[in-house]
């Protein structure tokens, strides 16, 4: 990943903070870091990057498809990093709403930002471009200790709550 550019979504969380930190030491990437700080997205997971050249943070939504449009158009990224979604099956059970905003409807505007700008590519950056999603548990359920997770594999899910 020599000298590209990357748009990272859900960047001020556990994970994204984590992945953003470790692009930045482990490659020459530039990354445009999205994140509409809720209650699991918090800037002070980034505050150390704050003057490094290579990362640039905007507060947003991925639900916005006319910022995420516009951040696509303007940064050109060679891919986007999707991990951006309300978690904690707890609060999901309490209300689903805001689970269903972003992980549904937020995440559907985001994929069709991103395919009105892949769209438009012209090749090969076409066929360079790429949209990881990453996930949890939460989405693919529990896998047996020592297993290895597969998205592919039908799993058996268990549940300590009643729902």
């Amino acid at each position: 990943m020599a000298s590209e550019k990357l748009l990272v979504t859900g960047a001020a969380g556990f994970i994204g903070a984590n992945l953003v930190r470790h692009l930045l030491e482990h490659t020459d990437a530039t990354l445009v870091v999205l994140d509409k700080l809720s209650y699991a997205g918090h800037l002070e997971s980034l505050t150390e990057l704050s003057g490094n050249a290579r990362y640039r943070f905007v507060r947003g939504d991925i639900g916005d498809r006319r910022l995420i449009g516009e951040l696509l158009e303007t940064e050109r990224p060679r891919a986007v990093l999707n991990l951006a979604a309300e978690t904690h099956v707890d609060r999901s059970i309490d209300d689903p709403s805001a689970f269903i905003e972003t992980n549904v409807v937020g995440s559907f505007g985001l994929l069709e930002a991103v395919r009105r700008h892949w769209s438009r590519l012209p090749e090969p950056e076409r066929s360079a471009f790429r949209l990881l999603h990453v996930s949890t548990d939460e989405v693919y359920g529990s896998i047996a200790p020592g297993a290895r997770a597969d998205e592919r594999a039908a799993t058996t899910r268990s549940s300590t709550r009643g729902v």
